[in-house]
């Protein structure tokens, strides 16, 4: 008989899905600064019409704090997921319903749709499907001995 040898350390593709965890929320949390520090002379120098600044500077300070609190956990929960500390689990959680705080206002509250298009949607639903895998993720890499 063999003996198994039983390695908890991470492969490869965990150092590699973490690490593009986190620069993927730091691209977020730039976003979200972008968002609060945008002009409406940077707003018209990226193409947007006077209608659709007036539409966005309207977005209520709940949801942008939904969108603060979903990048800073992002990026918190990938630092953890890099150190290998299982508090990544509940902080992509908290991440993940900040997202979906967030989407409440930009589809259900709002016409987002209407005043800037389809790109808004695909873009969240990537947000939404990445933030679905990261959960799934960690919980797998929790529950391979992973994180501690």
């Amino acid at each position: 008989m063999s003996e198994e040898f039983i390695d908890d350390r991470p492969t490869l593709t965990f150092w590699i899905v973490s690490g593009a965890a986190l620069i993927w929320n730091l691209l977020g949390l730039f976003m979200y600064v972008s968002t609060r520090t945008a002009t409406t002379e940077t707003y018209l120098d990226q193409g947007y019409t006077q209608d659709q600044i007036a539409f966005m500077n309207a977005t209520p300070e709940w949801a942008l704090s939904a969108f603060a609190i979903s990048v800073t956990a992002g990026v918190l929960a990938s630092l953890f997921l890099l150190l290998r500390k299982s508090w990544a689990v509940p902080i992509f959680i908290l991440s993940f319903v900040a997202i979906v705080v967030l989407n409440i206002n930009n589809f259900l509250l709002t016409n987002t749709v209407e005043v800037l298009g389809m790109v808004p949607v695909y873009v969240q639903s990537t947000v939404i499907l990445i933030g679905a895998l990261l959960i799934w993720y960690s919980l797998a890499a929790k529950a391979k001995g992973w994180l501690t």
